[in-house]
């Protein structure tokens, strides 16, 4: 695989709602890209969902509300982020924002928290700020686990 695929790649696991950075961090650092152009081209896509999920938002999502299955979805979507993030936004503020995205886990990227802070109200520049926060503390950990996770096999493979 070559380099430019590889990249884009990392490009698209990292801007997908399901993988973000902690699919294209680790396929990155698996295809052999040094993990210091891998985290902060990962982390650079992944916090470009912030300004595109509030584009749609703002835009194509009051079209497809007309249509029912996308309502019903939606609305799931909805109250899945506005339950896991009112109590940390109420609490601190765009800061929760930051912290639920921080937390590498699914559902806890830059998607969900520019969605929740969306429904909570919250403005676009610090809802942009906030997931730019989390997203690269999460690229941060991923990438130090992902890193830990190969020298500590490398160090066991010889071991054994």
């Amino acid at each position: 695989m070559s380099i430019l695929t590889t990249l884009l790649w990392t490009a698209f696991l990292s801007f997908l709602p399901i993988s973000e950075l902690r699919g294209g961090i680790p396929f990155a650092l698996a295809k052999g890209i040094p993990w210091y152009w891998a985290y902060p081209f990962a982390a650079g896509i992944n916090i470009l969902a912030a300004p595109a999920c509030w584009i749609f938002l703002s835009t194509l999502h009051k079209v497809f509300l007309k249509m029912t299955w996308y309502r019903r979805l939606f609305g799931c979507f909805v109250e899945r982020a506005r339950v896991k993030l009112k109590e940390g936004v109420e609490k601190w503020g765009w800061l929760g924002i930051a912290a639920f995205v921080a937390v590498p886990l699914p559902i806890t990227g830059a998607w969900t928290g520019t969605l929740g802070a969306w429904v909570l109200g919250m403005g676009k520049g610090r809802t942009i700020a906030a997931v730019s926060l989390g997203v690269l503390a999460a690229g941060f950990i991923v990438t130090t686990v992902v890193l830990l996770g190969i020298r500590g096999l490398h160090f066991f493979i010889k071991k054994i």
